[in-house]
């Protein structure tokens, strides 16, 4: 671009520069050349170069990196300097005398796009300034942003999602309006609005938007454009990776179907944004926004089946179960999970079907008498199909049920006993024949332990059920003479079971010391005790298990030189093999070896002979070493060495008379005796001089023999305990009584000294001391042996005995056991009583003693430490203080761990853990059933978390007590593993979630105005409130009063207030006039209540209604005239009230009751003023009255039985007072001029009168007579006391005999009261 600098480099173009100085060369030449004279020039300005107006500078430059040069020219060649001013200045700094231009603060293309600075250049003398425009490059420095960073909405998953049907719901989008969206060219802009009133619900099928979201760059071109992504779906399984995807304008589309059971409830959705990359740093980046989150909620719809919360069911109860025995309880849920509709149970199959019923807890009990005998086809089982039915129609309209079989096993009671039967399961048949109690099998001789009983077919069979309690259970042990030899398995077995006798101690087991074994095999019941016996003979084979033995390793043999062919070297030497038959039979061979060609073995007997005599040279070999080899008839074999002797033939050995044997007791007595021998051969020759000496043997050492004089002497004093015990004391010296002949011949003669034994010796114990370990609670066992050994070699001075001291030493005994040979071994034993707990004493130190019975014998003491080993054999116990209660908030208020129980265990090696035993559920101490079971849950450690915080309601449930108990895990068998039962007390404290709802009432509120006093009630309502304490007081007030009259005009009222009061939770507000009403307005009150409770937190919750009181004005008022005075009328108010309710089936509002002037008619004494109104607020007009009286006969007679005589309005009974006192003074002005008139009929008048009132008392007396039941058809004169056309009283409706009573038929009849 022309006249532009482009800073990104710092640098202004190499052709610039070269044209720049080119100039300041040639600009005199030409100027002098164009005016062809010598011109001194004054000074020029410089001036910048032409480009120097404008520079584009990226945003990235770093601070302190070159922007760009500023270049001017000056004609003078000054020295020029540089500058730069301005408002935007500081972004640069100058270095004057070169004009590098470098970036001082850093540039933003979003702040500042373009800007102006001044530059300027001087060169002492003059200045000159010029703009320059900075334009700033945009770079991709800036990643996107949300607008929003808290997003959610919730969806209902789809209604018809299981069915193949439509979504009958109807979807909103909750969106955000997010501004600066960049929309694809084309694209439609979205209607995001902000103004959303909560959560929306939404049913979408899959295409559908769920949400929008909007994030802006500020960056320009690519690195401006927005694209979105979903990073990660929570939770992150397989089917919820790509189940939403997001289109480029931001819209999230559901691209999967929901399920709120079979999927998740919930997700989270992290959202990026990212720009399509730019330049940034001289690098080609993507810039991306901060993660953000949107939450969908799924809102269950009721379209699963309830399901079982196991797929199998099944339990046992005995055949003698009593009615009403429960048998187990099966569950069903709700599949809607959020939902959770109840479920009713039911059998809607069964394999018998009168034996079980089904309660509504899910409960199967026994309905019947069981049988076990009856199912033995049927295994013993019954099959029960339980249905369970949701309470609720689901969204199609159809029931949710569901149904699972169950499995009841009928257990036997235990009436047999085991039996023993020779055959092989599973083919025993257990018949009689079968059954027996001898058996036989065979073993190999020192068969290793565990190995079974060849031929043996034995089984156990106990036909009781196996598996009830202890049925059919039976323990199997041996008895009899080899019992320790074998053992019996199974050692305990149910039912029917194969016997194996197997070999346990193979040394025992040998053919050699018998060849036939018995064992008793014991069955016995576990329960009742009863036994069977079978005896099994055992015959040993024999196996080849030794090899033959030579007494000696080594024999030394001679045979004289030359001896003939067949000359017998030696026959002594035999072989011994235990085993029997062909394993005993031994053969003798030579081995190969030097000399085996001159000698030869008979391979039976096992005679050494000389093979060829002619070879045997004493001068070439005077030794010869064979190998004598025995071998069985099992290839086993052992070899003895024999070493053969060449003598020089002389034929005279020497003779020794007499024997010797001598004693001596040791450690005093001493040996002396000389060996008397002589030769044959002639006397003075070598071979018959004898020379004694005294043949190798263990104790020559202590000795010495003459050669000469055959001398035999002790060296030293001699020590019985020195010589070997099997020897019995007994030194046997073998002299060797030689001639001096060619060759020597010998003689041995043995002498034999007895050293007698003294008690010089103590007992030692093989060990310095011995440690022990014992079980606890386990009396009579053996504790240890100790062993100790007398050197004395005769039992009457090595004899040991023990006894036992110390700490403790009353907890044990010790029992001596002789072994021989001066050994004895101490038993340590618990007494048969007795037995040690670990956790009073763990360790005993014990002191033995070792004793020969001598009195004089001293005794040795060994340290015996018995280790008690720690036996599981004590229960938890639960930490009270950890069972103290907890209180917890209801509807999801608290959440996770609320309470610990801790256990404790004496044992050494107890592992606790922490079980649920029953969940107890109550309101106001009565028991609701299973509602709380899922609210909480312990885990092994004890933690009681809460599971189900939302579904925690107080109003159903207010203390939930959890039966927990400790369980040691590593118990022994035969002690308690449970602690005792403890409850963990967890109250549920009351939220004020429940609004007040009135309580409905059939009744209508009527207002008499002229009955109604100020502060007395008219109405009431009654409400209740589920929450407790403060929560659940309500107070009532009256929102707002409006009068409907008849014609429809509305006006407001403010007339009545209303109190409140309660009683038993229910909460009464009386609604009461503040003055008196109008009584000549004729409409209807509406009063509209509101209840309001008055929680001592949070805000508190009302609910409204509207009453309508209806008024009756005074045109209904009726009058009922009575022959009986005012006080019988009053007395006998009540059934009037009751009579004329039954006729009417009104509501009787009762005005006044009063007496009538004596001046009126005498048949009605007193009078009752009365209102007759409908629940509706309509009331009955007097000939609404009177014909209703006149249908009803019942009411009628016990009308006229109180004394009803006359019906009539109130307006047409009362007179005006004005107009009665001027009918009075006219009547006494015409009485004054008629009195001469009066006065003169007077006694005409006075019989005439007479005979009248005579016959109005026979009429009177005569309607009294009449029947109550004779209706005449003509109709009455309603509201009037005049006779109809039948002369009948309207009233009364009665027929009437003409009595010439004509002026009853006046109006004057009516008695007027004030």
């Amino acid at each position: 671009m022309q006249g532009v600098v482009r800073g990104e480099a710092g640098e202004v173009p190499a052709d610039v520069m070269a044209q720049l100085w080119l100039s300041c060369f040639l600009l005199p030449a030409l100027v002098v050349s164009a005016l062809g004279v010598p011109t001194v020039a004054a000074n020029v300005p410089p001036k910048f170069l032409a480009n120097m107006t404008a520079v584009i500078l990226p945003e990235d430059l770093p601070v302190g990196a070159q922007a760009f040069w500023l270049v001017a020219e000056d004609q003078d060649n000054d020295i020029l300097t540089y500058g730069m001013s301005g408002s935007n200045a500081y972004f640069f700094s100058v270095t004057p005398h070169t004009g590098e231009v470098k970036l001082a603060s850093p540039l933003d293309y979003e702040t500042l796009y373009i800007f102006q600075v001044t530059i300027s250049v001087s060169d002492g003398s003059s200045q000159n300034r010029k703009e320059m425009q900075v334009i700033v490059e945009d770079r991709n420095d800036n990643a996107p942003v949300f607008q929003n960073t808290a997003f959610s909405t919730s969806i209902d998953e789809p209604c018809g999602k299981d069915r193949g049907t439509l979504s009958p719901c109807m979807a909103q989008l909750r969106t955000l309006k997010l501004r600066g969206a960049v929309m694809d060219e084309g694209e439609e802009e979205l209607d995001l609005s902000s103004q959303v009133t909560g959560p929306s619900l939404q049913t979408l099928p899959v295409g559908s938007m769920v949400f929008s979201v909007l994030a802006e760059d500020k960056d320009m071109g690519s690195a401006g454009v927005v694209v979105y992504n979903i990073e990660k779906v929570i939770p992150s399984t397989g089917d919820s990776e790509h189940l939403f995807w997001i289109l480029a304008n931001g819209s999230i589309v559901l691209n999967g179907s929901l399920s709120y059971n079979n999927k998740s409830a919930f997700y989270q959705l992290e959202l990026k944004a990212c720009d399509m990359g730019g330049m940034f740093n001289n690098s080609f980046i993507v810039q991306c926004s901060v993660p953000v989150f949107l939450s969908i909620s799924v809102v269950d719809q009721p379209d699963l089946d309830p399901q079982f919360v196991r797929e199998y069911y099944s339990a046992s109860v005995a055949e003698d179960a009593a009615k009403g025995t429960s048998v187990l309880k099966v569950e069903a849920v709700d599949g809607d999970k959020g939902i959770n509709d109840p479920v009713i149970y039911s059998i809607s199959s069964s394999t018998q079907p009168s034996w079980f019923d089904i309660g509504a807890d899910g409960v199967i009990r026994v309905n019947g008498s069981l049988d076990r005998e009856e199912l033995l086809e049927e295994d013993e089982e019954v099959q029960l199909q339980v249905m369970a039915t949701e309470t609720h129609l689901n969204i199609y309209g159809q029931e949710a049920k569901v149904s699972t079989w169950v499995t009841v096993r009928v257990m036997d009671v235990n009436d047999h006993i085991p039996e023993f039967y020779n055959c092989s399961l599973p083919a025993c048949t257990f018949t009689p024949e079968e059954a027996q109690v001898n058996f036989t099998g065979y073993v190999d001789e020192h068969a290793s332990p565990h190995i079974p009983i060849d031929d043996l077919t034995m089984v156990v069979y106990d036909p009781d059920k196996a598996g009830v309690g202890s049925n059919g259970t039976f323990l199997l042990s041996l008895g009899g003479p080899d019992a320790e030899a074998f053992s019996v398995s199974p050692e305990r077995a149910a039912g029917s079971a194969t016997v194996q006798v197997l070999v346990r101690a193979s040394e025992l087991v040998d053919y050699e010391r018998q060849t036939v074994m018995m064992v008793q095999v014991m069955a016995t019941d576990s329960v009742s005790q009863n036994f069977s016996i079978a005896m099994v003979t055992i015959h040993l084979r024999d196996i080849n298990d030794h090899r033959p033995t030579f007494p000696q390793s080594l024999y030394d043999l001679t045979v004289p030189e030359h001896s003939v062919t067949g000359y017998v070297v030696t026959s002594s030497i035999h072989a011994t093999d235990p085993d029997t038959g062909t394993w005993g039979q031994i053969t003798y061979s030579l081995l190969p070896g030097n000399g085996a060609d001159l000698f030869q073995v008979d391979p039976v007997s096992g005679t050494v002979t000389v093979r060829n005599g002619k070879l045997l040279d004493r001068e070439s070999q005077a030794v010869y070493y064979l190998t004598l080899q025995a071998m069985d008839g099992g290839n086993l074999s052992s070899t003895t060495t024999l070493q053969i002797h060449l003598l020089d033939i002389n034929d005279n050995a020497p003779v020794v008379s007499g024997s010797y044997n001598i004693f001596v007791q040791e450690e005093e007595d001493n040996v002396s005796v000389t060996i008397q021998a002589q030769d044959n051969d002639e006397p003075g020759t070598n071979n018959s001089r004898l020379l004694f000496s005294l043949l190798p043997g263990p104790y020559n050492h202590n000795f010495s023999l003459d050669p000469d004089t055959g001398l035999l002497r002790n060296l030293g004093p001699l020590d019985r305990e020195a010589i070997d015990p099997a020897l019995g004391g007994r030194i046997v010296l073998t002299v060797l009584v030689s001639d001096c002949g060619v060759p020597v011949l010998s003689t041995k003669v043995n002498v034999t000294i007895t050293v007698e034994d003294i008690n010089d010796n103590l007992p030692i114990f093989n060990q310095s001391s011995y440690n022990f370990t014992v079980k606890e609670e386990d009396p009579g066992v053996l504790v240890g042996v100790v062993k100790a050994w007398d050197a004395d070699q005769t039992e009457a001075n090595n004899r040991i005995s023990f006894s036992l001291s110390g700490s403790g030493a009353n907890n044990f005994m010790i029992r001596g056991l002789v072994l021989g040979a001066g050994w004895a071994e101490g038993y340590l034993w618990l007494p048969p009583d007795v037995s040690l707990d670990f956790e009073t004493q763990s360790v005993f130190s014990l002191t033995v003693s070792a004793e020969n019975p001598d009195p004089q014998g001293g005794e040795t003491t060994v340290y015996v430490h018995v280790n008690v080993e720690d036996v599981n054999d004590n229960p938890p116990t639960l930490d009270g203080a950890s069972l103290r209660g907890v209180r917890v908030a209801e509807n999801g208020s608290q959440h996770g761990q609320v309470a610990v129980v801790v256990a404790s265990d004496v044992d050494t090696k107890a592992q606790l853990e922490i079980q649920l035993v029953n969940i107890l559920c109550t309101k106001a101490m009565v028991d609701v059933g299973s509602l709380c079971w899922g609210w909480f849950s312990v885990v092994a450690n004890g933690s009681v978390y809460i599971n189900q915080s939302k579904a925690i309601d107080y109003e159903a449930c207010d203390l939930v007590t959890l039966v927990v108990r400790a369980c040691d895990l590593t118990t022994d068998a035969g002690f308690q593993a449970y602690s005792n039962n403890g409850s963990l007390l967890i109250t549920i404290e009351d939220v004020n979630d429940n609004a007040p709802y009135f309580l409905p009432e059939d009744k209508t509120f009527v207002i008499i105005p002229e009955l109604v006093l100020p502060n007395r009630e008219v109405a009431s309502v009654r409400a209740r409130d589920d929450d407790s304490g403060n929560n659940g007081v309500i107070l009532f007030s009256i929102l707002q009063v409006e009068f409907i009259s008849k014609d429809g005009a509305t006006i407001p009222f403010q007339g009545f207030w209303i109190s409140t009061s309660s009683e038993a939770n229910v909460f009464t507000g009386s609604i009461q006039p503040v003055t008196s009403l109008d009584s000549t307005l004729q409409g209807t009150y509406q009063v509209m209540v509101q209840a309001r409770d008055r929680p001592s937190v949070g805000p508190s919750l009302e609910t409204n209604t509207t009453l309508n009181l209806f008024t009756v004005d005074q045109s209904y008022r009726v009058r009922l005239q009575f022959s009986t005075p005012r006080e019988e009328v009053g007395a006998n108010r009540q059934e009037i009230n009751a009579a004329l309710t039954q006729a009417t089936r009104t509501t009787v509002y009762i005005v006044d009751i009063q007496d009538i002037d004596s001046a009126a008619r005498a048949q009605a004494k007193s009078y009752l003023d009365a209102y007759f109104v409908f629940p509706n607020g309509t009331a009955l007009t007097l000939d609404e009255l009177s014909v209703i009286i006149r249908s009803d006969q019942d009411s009628l007679t016990q009308l006229l039985r109180l004394g009803l005589v006359v019906l009539g309005a109130q307006k047409s009974q009362e007179s005006d007072p004005l107009n009665q006192l001027i009918s009075v003074i006219i009547g006494l002005g015409v009485a004054l001029l008629l009195v001469l008139v009066i006065m003169t009929t007077a006694f005409v008048c006075v019989r005439k009168s007479y005979n009248r009132k005579l016959r109005a008392m026979k009429a009177a007396k005569e309607a009294r007579k009449t029947a109550a039941g004779v209706m005449p058809s003509a109709p009455a004169i309603p509201g009037t006391n005049m006779y109809n056309t039948e002369r009948a009283n309207p009233m009364l409706n009665f027929p009437n005999k003409d009595l010439g009573l004509e002026y009853l038929s006046s109006s004057s009849d009516l008695d007027y009261v004030r």
